[in-house]
């Protein structure tokens, strides 16, 4: 089989859609490849265990898992889990399911970088041994205060001259215990005059009285992110390390330990622009806090930007690869309209979604000329292009319509049921609507209403009818629950505020609306979780993956027909 290129690299924009921007990694890794330089890729995907996985994570999953499908090479799952404090195996499990849900499956077992926490502590004692790493004993606030600004060089620390003798001690009595959380910290010493940030003498241990979830009590020191992860890369023989652009500034620290420790590979960093997804948060700390006051359900709420909020709202694997396949991989920054996303889930929805009518606010019709106790069963396509077969709806005297489609005094350009005015019903006939029935307070409760017998799936020579609406037998149909969802915040940029508020205040009041006692058609009484469709009329909707079950469906929107954002 002929290796794959990055000409001939699949690409999985959705139809319609404009062709997918250049990955300009593909052809570095192609060149190296040819030049022999590696024999086989291995990249990594490697999330901190501290809460879900978003959107944003979705484009690095589909880098790194794409780049190494495509030239037939591995992808590692790696937490890189150094934060025992923030961590929980809860968090492992989601990421777990989240990337095997988006399609992906990675090389071996699953990596925690604890796994490495011996040879790191190695290392760490390898680079006191060498001058190049001392124990610090200044406060966090007078760390701040001598590492200086932008504009402002650092300075020595006081504590950066002590001897090799005197570290080596130190660290180990930081091991034992010895000491309190922040008495002491274990540091590099590079130059304190650096105009990188990152390279005036950063943290390497971190002294944490803290149960760890993978080496429970073992450790009371843990190394820092930067110390770990380019360490880890080179353990795990990694060939192309991928990152955001925000770690751009933290790549010559990461070569710096690699040039200075006897690392068994010496992985190259590559970095690409991050996914911002305009009215979206994906910040891990606010989505908690979202979480944690209660301002949404839980983790996987459908209004979350998360992986398991996108897939319980009904969203396709595929439609968020081919989302991230349109969007490119590149290193210029900038926002993506959330409307592209959108795109492309209803894409791939109108290809695959069967059709089925749902009556999210229902009227009741009775068919005054329609025998008493007959019942026709009416077959309608479950799809009207692809072939996915039919259905069957029985239809009789009394049905349901959406309460919006019958008005009094209607606007013009109304093409629904009004007083003396017909209609089609979908697959049906064409009714009349010749009274109506209302309650004490002027409300209508009922329509009677007239069929023609002989429109059945067709219109008489000369006859015109103004529109087509969708219905559900009232005895056949079952009742369920309905969840419109729209986006969480009203704001393109959640974070922005007038008043330099908080986020919250963003928060679209909106953005879940719950039905109850709407009538779905029988076809769905035996909705498992997570199966979608297009309500006629209504949107896309899929099966609540917790709350529905069969015989008693609750459903999710999980994106209207149509972008109707704001108008």
């Amino acid at each position: 089989m002929s290796k794959p290129t990055a000409d001939n690299a699949p690409n999985a924009a959705a139809k319609g859609a404009p062709a997918a921007p250049a990955n300009f990694l593909r052809p570095i890794v192609q060149a190296d490849l040819d030049s022999g330089k590696h024999s086989r890729i291995v990249t990594r995907f490697p999330p901190e265990p501290n809460g879900y996985l978003h959107i944003g994570h979705a484009k690095s999953i589909c880098v790194n898992f794409g780049l190494a499908e495509t030239f037939g090479g591995d992808c590692h799952l790696r937490f890189d889990d150094t934060n025992p404090a923030k961590e929980d195996q809860e968090y492992i499990d989601a990421i777990q399911r989240d990337v095997q849900w988006l399609g992906f499956q990675w090389a071996g077992p699953v990596r925690f970088a604890s796994q490495y926490f011996d040879q790191l502590h190695a290392w760490a004692v390898a680079l006191i041994e060498q001058g190049k790493a001392y124990v610090c004993d200044l406060t966090p606030e007078q760390a701040k205060e001598y590492r200086g600004s932008l504009v402002e060089l650092g300075k020595n620390s006081p504590f950066r001259e002590r001897s090799v003798a005197e570290n080596l001690d130190l660290f180990a009595r930081m091991k034992a215990g010895e000491f309190k959380d922040g008495e002491r910290v274990l540091r590099a010493k590079i130059d304190m005059a650096s105009p990188n940030m990152n390279l005036r003498d950063p943290i390497l241990y971190r002294i944490r009285h803290a149960h760890h979830h993978q080496t429970g009590d073992t450790w009371c020191i843990y190394p820092n992110y930067d110390f770990t992860h380019g360490q880890s890369d080179a353990i795990e023989g990694i060939t192309h390390s991928i990152c955001t652009l925000e770690f751009e500034g933290h790549r010559p620290l990461y070569e710096w330990f690699l040039d200075n420790l006897p690392v068994p590979a010496h992985p190259r960093q590559y970095e690409f622009s991050r996914l911002n997804l305009n009215y979206t948060i994906t910040s891990k700390r606010k989505l908690k806090q979202l979480v944690d006051e209660k301002h949404v359900d839980s983790w996987d709420d459908p209004r979350m930007s998360t992986l398991s909020g996108y897939r319980r709202r009904g969203y396709t694997p595929a439609s968020i690869r081919n989302f991230c396949d349109m969007v490119g991989t590149n290193r210029s920054d900038g926002v993506v309209d959330m409307s592209m996303l959108e795109f492309s889930i209803r894409d791939d929805l109108d290809r695959t979604a069967p059709r089925a009518m749902c009556v999210l606010r229902p009227l009741k019709v009775v068919i005054s000329n329609y025998p008493e106790g007959q019942v026709e069963q009416l077959e309608l396509p479950r799809h009207p292009k692809e072939d996915m077969g039919v259905r069957t709806l029985p239809f009789a005297r009394e049905l349901y319509i959406d309460r919006d489609d019958y008005m009094e005094t209607p606007p013009k350009g109304y093409k629904r049921l009004e007083p003396g005015g017909e209609v089609r019903l979908r697959g049906s006939y064409v009714i009349r609507a010749d009274e109506a029935i209302k309650d004490a307070d002027g409300n209508v409760i009922e329509l009677r209403c007239s069929y023609d017998p002989d429109t059945l799936g067709k219109n008489p020579e000369g006859r015109k009818v103004k529109g087509v609406i969708h219905w559900v037998p009232a005895e056949a149909s079952v009742e369920c629950e309905v969840r419109l969802y729209d986006r969480l915040f009203r704001s393109p940029n959640p974070e922005k505020t007038e008043d330099g508020g908080s986020f919250l205040d963003n928060i679209n009041p909106d953005s879940l609306q719950v039905l109850q006692g709407c009538r779905a058609e029988p076809s769905l009484a035996q909705a498992e979780p997570e199966d979608r469709f297009q309500f006629e009329r209504e949107g896309y909707f899929c099966a609540d993956l917790k709350d529905s079950q069969p015989g008693r469906p609750v459903f999710n929107r999980t994106v209207t027909l149509r972008d109707s954002w704001g108008s």
